[in-house]
């Protein structure tokens, strides 16, 4: 080969090095391909704040780009193997490889990189206590996409749902107001996510999950089999929940949200987790059950033996709750009684 051409040769490449070097590692330390990464800028998303990944700070979560991957193993994890008993109930669910090609949906085209921008706007929003309104969303990420609207806020959505535990509220039909809603009654993520600065009441959900179909028991080894399929391991920090094994055997036990305990005469010792009494009273097995449910892509109804049980979860609350109602209005009774005589004359 002639020098000239040689010289051309290795300056193109150079170039190319250069022009992927930084992205290409950050990408690798990402674990995100390349053709996920959609950065807003400021003047795409107005709003939200402007820092690299490099700079990650607890009240600037930086999920543009990962969003799709974390999303993806959420959802398409249980799918595989949530519970060995799914498949006895569910007559079809979605398979490894309709997961991949969800991956790949999400992979393609302008829209789908408005719903990872949006999802990334609506999160800042949640933690900075600002309202959300549809104006907002058109002028500041949405765009020229605002035919598509609907849809794009319908998938950012579901993501919100399924990895971070919040659903989405419309407050107000006429002026297009929204509100994220943590799924649990009292939020977790006012202490939980202190040092992350995202919500992680979606993992949250999906363990309580897995041992709500486990028996309302599940081994450790049952649970770190999901988390293994989400892509979250022992003793690896994950950009969005942290050191798994610390989170739900640690923080989440002092927060009452999960019982740790070693199995009954095992040798060596077994752990296994069950439902803190803070789980009981912030959310239901029905709640649980309908998170579950939506990971598959399905109904409550679809698990006939799990949502009978959920079922009678319910009425066992609905009878508490009438039964702890009686007890306040006899107390108030009694009390309005013995201030009446209290302050009734003498004859």
């Amino acid at each position: 080969m002639p020098r000239g051409q040689k010289s051309k040769l290795r300056a193109r490449e150079k170039r190319r090095q250069a022009r992927e070097g930084p992205g290409h590692l950050v990408a690798a330390q990402a674990t995100v391909p390349e053709e996920e990464e959609s950065h807003p800028s400021p003047s795409h998303v107005e709003d939200a704040p402007q820092s690299s990944p490099a700079t990650e700070t607890p009240g600037n979560p930086q999920v543009t780009g990962k969003v799709s991957t974390s999303t993806t193993a959420a959802a398409a994890a249980p799918n595989t193997k949530f519970n060995e008993g799914a498949s006895n109930q569910m007559e079809e669910k979605p398979n490894a490889s309709q997961a991949k090609d969800t991956t790949e949906q999400w992979r393609k085209g302008p829209v789908d990189k408005k719903v990872a921008m949006l999802v990334y706007y609506l999160l800042y929003k949640y933690q900075m206590k600002e309202p959300i309104t549809k104006a907002d969303m058109l002028r500041n990420v949405i765009q020229m996409y605002k035919n598509q609207f609907h849809e794009i806020l319908r998938k950012a959505s579901e993501h919100l749902e399924l990895v971070f535990g919040l659903d989405v509220k419309e407050v107000d039909p006429n002026r297009n107001t929204y509100v994220l809603v943590n799924k649990l009654e009292s939020s977790c993520d006012d202490k939980v996510n202190y040092n992350s600065g995202v919500p992680k009441t979606g993992l949250l959900m999906t363990v309580l999950g897995v041992i709500f179909t486990k028996g309302n028991c599940a081994t450790e080894e049952q649970v770190w089999e999901v988390l293994n399929m989400m892509g979250l391991y022992d003793g690896i920090k994950n950009f969005i929940y942290g050191e798994p094994r610390k989170l739900i055997t640690n923080d989440w036990v002092k927060e009452e949200y999960l019982e740790y305990r070693q199995v009954a005469n095992s040798d060596p010792p077994r752990y296994e987790f069950l439902w803190g009494p803070r789980a009981y009273a912030e959310t239901s097995k029905m709640k649980v059950l309908e998170f579950v449910a939506k990971i598959h892509d399905t109904v409550p109804t679809a698990f006939p033996v799990w949502y009978e049980e959920a079922l009678k979860d319910e009425e066992e609350r609905a009878r508490a709750r009438v039964v702890a109602k009686a007890c306040t209005a006899a107390v108030a009774s009694a009390r309005g009684k013995a201030m009446a005589s209290s302050f009734s004359c003498p004859k």
